[in-house]
């Protein structure tokens, strides 16, 4: 017999076996002179094969199980400084309190190292905050950022030259990655960091969206 009908030969019996689970109980014997291979070299039992597979699975679920907790916690903590900074948004009385107490809460409770806001409009009262740009809505140096405000979803990652340049002009170099909110007719919010792989593509935003619908909505009270 050839390899390739040993092979062929192999397949076969292992697809039998599976449809047939209680085989080997029908012969114990044939159950106990079975040889299981090991990484190492070493050979074991059937039983002691199967019971070390059983522990690797537990590991393996202990770890995602462990993982999933603390996805979950972050997750919870998320959600919590989420609604406290939409309270404190909704209790400010002026659109400079507002957008003020955004800059502080990402700056504080979220430890974004570098916070900028772009607003389409002045704002009376926050005429030295450094944190702060007034551009026009079509201003010609937004356009890098016309697709974002256009699709209104928020973007995360390492931005490019022109962008960084333009959020945080003379230390756009320590800035490695970014997360920007768009918001619709009013303007953007940039969180930069220092850490590159701190905001990344592909990473979830809903926490994000959260906040920036919070800060649009708590915005337009005031408007006239």
């Amino acid at each position: 017999m050839s390899e390739h009908q040993d092979k062929h030969g192999a397949h076969e019996i292992a697809a039998w076996l599976r449809r047939h689970p209680g085989f080997l109980k029908q012969f114990p014997d044939l159950a106990l002179s079975l040889v299981m291979p090991r990484d190492d070299g070493r050979t074991a039992s059937l039983a002691s094969y199967q019971l070390e597979v059983l522990r690797d699975k537990n590991r393996e679920l202990s770890r995602r199980l462990a993982e999933l907790s603390a996805n979950a916690q972050v997750n919870e903590r998320l959600a919590v400084r989420t609604h406290q900074l939409t309270l404190s948004l909704m209790r400010q009385d002026s659109h400079a309190g507002t957008l003020r107490a955004m800059a502080a809460s990402l700056a504080e409770d979220f430890d974004g190292d570098l916070v900028r806001i772009v607003s389409f409009r002045p704002v009376a009262g926050l005429d030295d905050a450094e944190w702060l740009q007034v551009r026009a809505e079509d201003a010609p140096e937004l356009q890098p950022f016309r697709d974002a405000l256009g699709d209104g979803e928020p973007l995360c990652g390492r931005l490019q030259a022109e962008k960084n340049a333009l959020l945080y002009a003379e230390r756009r170099d320590e800035i490695q990655s970014s997360a920007l909110l768009p918001l619709a007719g009013m303007g953007l919010v940039a969180v930069g960091s220092h850490d590159p792989n701190r905001f990344y593509p592909g990473m979830g935003t809903l926490f994000l969206r959260m906040m920036g619908e919070a800060l649009a909505t708590a915005v337009r009270r005031f408007d006239e």
